[in-house]
């Protein structure tokens, strides 16, 4: 479930650091299937991300406008007594 979740978040940001992306070159960045990574769109648009399927010669995914995500980092905070 861990990989799952990482390619996850990995997929949501490959998806909006570009606009559009074809199902290979996405399917080659996260090392996975392209059937995986069909999945994997389902899962986000399950989620309530707005991800468009552009079918076609010159087809792909992209994170429809307005999906905008806040930035993810972690920090390490000191505990205070």
């Amino acid at each position: 479930m861990a990989d799952t979740s990482s390619r996850m978040l990995r997929l949501l940001s490959l998806l909006q650091n570009c606009r559009d992306w074809s199902g290979r070159t996405l399917a080659e960045r996260l090392d996975v299937s392209p059937r995986t990574l069909r999945r994997d769109i389902d899962r986000l648009r399950e989620l309530g991300y707005p991800v468009r399927a552009i079918s076609g010669v010159r087809g792909g995914y992209r994170l429809e406008a307005g999906a905008a995500l806040p930035p993810l980092c972690s920090t390490t905070r000191k505990r205070s007594r």
